[in-house]
């Protein structure tokens, strides 16, 4: 292996784990996207089941790697890594997957954890499991997020409603709903920087019930990207960490 493996091609980085006709073959299925390629559902559908297991365990170790960073430190004081953890995490499924960032006192991560898995194009998100599994876990806070297959991050009116009734199911037992966040691809959508998690008088609803999410809500434009003009400091506040 020649100079330092930063400034080594993709082609490269990936030939030394599959060989370099491999290598190409996958890339070029994958239309050179690396995202698309260590997708686990993508990298099951390799012809060779050896190669679909080093890739699946590359983005396994990847994935373990950045969610242990994130409970060593205060995963807050850089939103972008709660995002960048969602993205690698969720983007490129196929089907809706709603996830829950239980965090301690000082938002640092407990676990990161799928709770409920959908189809295309919607989830069905019980609000009890949530706030069992809060409780279970000794979480004063959390981070809801889920994406949408479809590549738009446009928030759907359900989205919304639900981010509202785990809110106020969870205020009950004193834990806060720090954010909630949607990924779509390589976009993402925070509801902290569009003031959607707020008090609001809240609506007549069982924590029994499931509540489904992830239908686009009609005659919107999505709003692509997360950045925020403020940068991360506007989310540490929003979240409640001094800058």
């Amino acid at each position: 292996m020649c100079g330092s493996i930063e400034s080594m091609s993709d082609a490269a980085l990936l030939s030394t784990l599959v060989g370099p006709r491999t290598a190409a073959n996958l890339l070029k299925e994958a239309s050179g996207s690396l995202s698309r390629l260590l997708n686990a559902e993508v990298a099951q559908q390799v012809p060779s089941s050896s190669v679909g297991a080093k890739l699946l365990a590359a983005r396994e170790l990847v994935r373990r790697a950045l969610a242990e960073t994130m409970r060593e430190r205060d995963m807050l004081a850089s939103p972008a890594a709660v995002r960048e953890y969602l993205r690698i995490t969720m983007a490129e499924r196929h089907h809706e997957v709603f996830m829950v960032l239980f965090l301690d006192a000082q938002n640092r991560v407990i676990a990161p954890e799928e709770m409920f898995r959908g189809t295309l194009t919607q989830t069905s998100v019980y609000p009890r499991e949530v706030v069992k599994r809060a409780l279970a876990l000794n979480a004063a806070a959390v981070i809801l997020a889920h994406n949408h297959p479809s590549g738009v991050a446009e928030p759907s009116r359900a989205d919304e409603f639900l981010t509202q009734s785990l809110r106020s199911a969870l205020a009950l037992v004193d834990i806060r709903v720090l954010d909630h966040i949607v990924i779509a691809g390589s976009n993402a959508v925070s509801f902290a920087e569009r003031g959607l998690v707020v008090a609001r008088e809240p609506r007549a609803t069982s924590v029994a019930h499931p509540i489904r999410i992830g239908i686009p809500r009609s005659g919107s434009s999505p709003q692509r990207g997360c950045a925020s003009p403020h940068g991360g400091g506007r989310l540490r506040n929003l979240y409640g960490v001094s800058p």
